[in-house]
């Protein structure tokens, strides 16, 4: 009766031992994951800052009108993210808009 007794408390004892375990494995793999997701933020915020960076150097070398075309190839961005920079960069009052639609609009230097 007593063995029975000290195997029933190492049953529960394995068990408890596991599922701690089990439960602080687990916290660390989500706290390992909130730091690689806030890294990625943090990269992608600055290859945003260093994309709006080289927008100003394409308008200062002045080579050619700095059109939403232009700087999505020298970029290698989508169209939508030129769109968002060059916006963004009006917003900010960096640059200004030359036209209202279609292939005449292009940016240039406040």
């Amino acid at each position: 009766m007593n063995i029975e007794i000290n195997i029933i408390i190492l049953i529960i004892a394995g068990i408890i031992a596991v599922a701690l375990g089990y439960w602080l494995g687990k916290r660390k793999f989500l706290n390992e994951t909130r730091v690689k997701q806030k890294s990625l933020i943090e990269k992608q915020a600055e290859e945003k800052k260093l994309n709006l960076e080289a927008i100003l150097g394409l308008m200062e070398s002045g080579n050619q009108p700095l059109t939403n075309n232009y700087v999505e190839q020298m970029l290698g961005i989508s169209d939508a993210t030129a769109e968002r920079y060059l916006q963004e960069l009006e917003n900010e009052g960096l640059v200004r808009q030359v036209g209202n639609t279609g292939k005449d609009v292009f940016y240039e230097k406040v």
